[in-house]
C-alpha cells in the first residue's frame, strides 16, 4: 500500500442552523493494487482536547516535519486504517464515541509517524510495508 497523503481539518458551518463546527475531519488518500481510495474520518473536535490521554502529544501542532506543522487531525484517519484494514474498502467512518476512539491509539507506536510526514514530503507517498511496524508490539 502506498499513502499518498494525510491531511485533516476543522468543519466550519456552511448554515448557522448546523452543527459541522463540532467536527473535525482527517482524510488519508492510498493507493492499493492500482486504485487510488481515500478514507474520510469525521469524528467529534472535542476529542482533540485529550489529545494528551490518546497519545504522547500535549497539544497541536503535535509535531513538525521539513516545515510542516503536523496536527492531530492530519493522523487520525491513518491511525484508523492501520488499526482496522476493513476500512480500505470504506469511504467514510464516523466516530462519535469516545472510548470507540481511545481504542484506535491505545496500541499505536508513535515514533515512526514522522517518517511517513518526511516521505511524503520528499517523494510524494510513503510505501508502508507493513501496517504491524506502527503497532506498538508487547515487551
Amino acid at each position: 500500500m502506498r499513502i499518498c497523503r494525510l491531511q485533516g481539518y476543522e468543519l466550519e458551518k456552511s448554515k448557522p442552523n448546523t452543527f459541522e463546527d463540532y467536527f473535525s475531519r482527517s482524510e488519508v488518500t492510498f493507493r492499493e493494487d492500482g486504485v487510488e481510495k481515500t478514507l474520510h474520518v469525521l469524528y467529534l473536535r472535542y476529542f482533540e482536547e485529550f489529545i494528551s490521554s490518546f497519545t504522547p502529544y500535549e497539544q497541536n501542532p503535535i509535531f513538525t516535519v521539513l516545515g510542516r506543522d503536523v496536527y492531530f487531525r492530519d493522523i487520525v484517519a491513518f491511525v484508523c486504517l492501520l488499526q482496522n484494514p476493513a476500512f480500505r474498502h470504506r469511504k467514510r467512518v464516523y466516530i462519535n464515541e469516545e472510548e470507540e476512539f481511545r481504542r484506535y491509539f491505545a496500541h499505536m507506536e508513535f515514533t515512526k509517524l514522522p517518517d511517513i510526514f518526511a516521505s511524503l514530503q520528499t517523494n510524494g507517498e510513503y510505501h508502508l510495508t507493513s501496517p504491524l511496524l506502527f503497532i506498538r508490539q508487547p515487551s
